[in-house]
């Protein structure tokens, strides 16, 4: 793969995995504006190797803390922490479910640039209103299971190229009266097992694939594990300061672009 294609594209998927602007709205600009070959399957994977990474690790502590309170339930007796946890895995099984049954009829009738342009306008809207109606009174420790399952059935819409995994969940949790921390927070949570899950099922794919470039998936998974780092802390920052107002003005100018390539 070109050198410039390479950091491109690594950079693409680490800034936009975990921002509300859509990283497949983003990732479909190189190919149709400049031609760009496809990158192939073994650098998707390695990009979302590097997004896993910089999660798990900047999330590190919460997630000893949510997975050893997990285990002690088992026990009897339930903590905000084990609650959380519990959250997550329950969260996880609708995008789960509806990526098994929906992922063929996804894949062949709803990656077009039209489709991507009408979901990044349409999620952007619903971002604003959520960020404007909502509460947001609600911290990550008195969330409650109905609202995990909310969450994680938007979270299913994200298989909707344009949508934004993490747009359509922090929608949601705002939506249902979270702090903009709290929804921050439990979308980022929200992708470790779904980054893992879906990583997987598309790493089984690369097994007998004896053309790999292993020193392109190195620097994909270093570029797009240090972009989304830094994006996950600038974003947890500034959140409260500035709103999801400046994602869904972006997105809106982004949908807008993405219907002119359509009917250009």
């Amino acid at each position: 793969m070109d050198t410039l294609h390479l950091v491109i594209l690594a950079l693409i998927q680490g800034l936009t995995e975990f921002l509300p602007i859509s990283s497949s709205a983003h990732l479909i600009l190189p190919s149709e504006v400049l031609n760009w070959p496809d990158q192939g399957l073994a650098f998707d994977v390695a990009v979302h190797v590097g997004t896993l990474i910089a999660v798990v690790g900047y999330f590190r502590k919460d997630i000893v803390h949510l997975v050893t309170a997990w285990f002690v339930s088992f026990k009897g007796g339930q903590t905000s922490d084990s609650r959380l946890a519990w959250y997550v895995i329950w969260a996880t099984i609708p995008a789960g479910l509806c990526g098994l049954i929906f992922s063929g009829f996804i894949e062949e009738h709803l990656r077009s640039v039209l489709v991507i342009a009408a979901t990044t306008m349409i999620f952007g809207v619903a971002l604003g209103m959520a960020d404007w109606k909502g509460k947001r009174t609600t911290p990550l420790e008195q969330m409650t299971l109905k609202q995990g399952l909310l969450i994680g059935c938007a979270q299913a819409l994200a298989l909707i190229p344009g949508t934004s995994r993490s747009g359509v969940t922090i929608t949601m949790a705002l939506a249902l009266g979270l702090e903009r921390q709290a929804a921050a927070r439990f979308s980022f949570l929200l992708s470790i097992p779904l980054i893992v899950l879906s990583g997987g099922y598309e790493a089984l794919g690369l097994l007998e694939d004896s053309t790999i470039d292993w020193s392109d998936l190195f620097w994909g998974i270093t570029i797009s594990a240090v972009s989304a780092a830094l994006c996950i802390h600038f974003f947890l920052k500034l959140i409260d300061r500035i709103g999801m107002w400046p994602f869904v003005v972006y997105r809106l100018i982004l949908g807008v672009i993405l219907l002119l390539i359509a009917f250009g």
